[in-house]
């Protein structure tokens, strides 16, 4: 299991969610990935994403208006 960053901080919709879509195809199951995001649209719109793909989601909030999204691989 690896753990990889996406940093998508200053980027809006749907920048975040293609970005977060592709580095997911390139990972192995059991790797996470974790998204740096500051845009309220990819807040909701990634997770869920994730979520729908049957991937387990964690969201972390690091500071006011920007969060981590902690995405783990599931298949």
């Amino acid at each position: 299991m690896a753990e990889f960053t996406l940093d998508c901080l200053g980027e809006a919709c749907p920048v975040p969610l293609m970005k977060t879509e592709k580095k997911i195809g390139e990972l192995s199951v059991g790797d996470v990935l974790v998204v740096s995001i500051d845009h309220s649209c990819a807040m909701k719109n990634v997770p869920e994403w994730a979520r729908k793909q049957g991937h387990n989601v964690e969201i972390e909030e690091v500071d006011d208006g920007e969060w981590e999204i902690i995405i783990e691989k599931t298949k």
